[in-house]
């Protein structure tokens, strides 16, 4: 009997935990979300790089850097069209984007978050990566990451927030600078389309395992945006962060809500 295709062509395990500014339960969560992830795809599992030292107004730069690394050199070895990332912190992102961006010049970005995290290392009160990505994308890359990355900036015409709501002042002249839009009510995507999903969005009434629990999106509407978007666009990322149990049995009640977005973003 066939062995059934796979739905994702790779699984990358990035537990990356260095680019938070509260990073204590994430080695955890991106255990558990490995392990759901697993179900879907073949994995590869990206090493970790140790507590690693500041750099250009980054904290722990040099382990993150190292770790970009490993995941690109991952991602080159499989070539995958579809992939579907366990975080880790936000940051662990930049690489898979710049992976399928390189695969499918047209990719739209979807980023469903609480927070903007359009900083950069000049405006970052924090200096935490994770607030970093979207202006790392879009041309605002840390100078020794910049040469790494394969593909173009990212054009703000092909990226849309969902339930973004917060951010600090550098994050709101990026937005507004570059023009960021979010995700409108019916709004038809097709062609390529990745999913940055931190589960920091979710309404930490229904989802409160996370460090930062601030969202506002209700998790059935975070569900049928996966849905509407996998019925009209060609779905090949998605990549689930921040996921922060406080023990094995939030854990447990987490992962069942990670396999529920999963399932959505299948069309399921």
């Amino acid at each position: 009997m066939p062995t059934p295709a796979a739905d994702f062509d790779l699984v990358l395990a990035y537990p990356q935990w260095q680019g938070s500014g509260r990073a204590r339960r994430l080695p955890r969560g991106a255990a558990a979300a490995a392990r759901v992830c697993a179900r879907y795809g073949p994995t590869a599992a990206v090493p970790l790089s140790g507590e690693g030292a500041p750099h250009g107004g980054v904290n722990r730069w040099t382990a993150i850097l190292d770790q970009f690394r490993a995941a690109q050199a991952i991602l080159s070895a499989h070539d995958p069209r579809r992939v579907l990332t366990a975080g880790g912190d936000c940051a662990c992102d930049v690489a898979v984007i710049d992976h399928l961006r390189r695969r499918h010049p047209d990719l739209t970005v979807i980023w469903i978050d609480a927070h903007l995290d359009a900083n950069t290392p000049q405006t970052s009160p924090s200096g935490d990566f994770h607030g970093m990505p979207v202006a790392t994308l879009m041309g605002q890359a840390p100078p020794d990451l910049a040469p790494l990355l394969a593909a173009p900036p990212l054009s703000p015409s092909r990226f849309r927030y969902v339930s973004a709501h917060l951010g600090d002042p550098g994050d709101w002249a990026f937005q507004r600078d570059h023009g960021l839009a979010w995700l409108q009510p019916g709004e038809r995507l097709t062609g390529p389309v990745h999913v940055h999903f931190d589960l920091d969005a979710l309404d930490p009434a229904q989802f409160p395992h996370v460090a930062y629990p601030e969202g506002r999106l209700p998790l059935e509407d975070a569900l049928e945006t996966l849905r509407a978007l996998a019925a009209t666009a060609d779905l090949v990322g998605l990549t689930l962060t921040e996921f922060a149990p406080a023990d094995e049995a939030a854990a447990r009640d987490g992962a069942a809500v990670l396999e529920r977005i999963c399932e959505a973003a299948l069309g399921r």
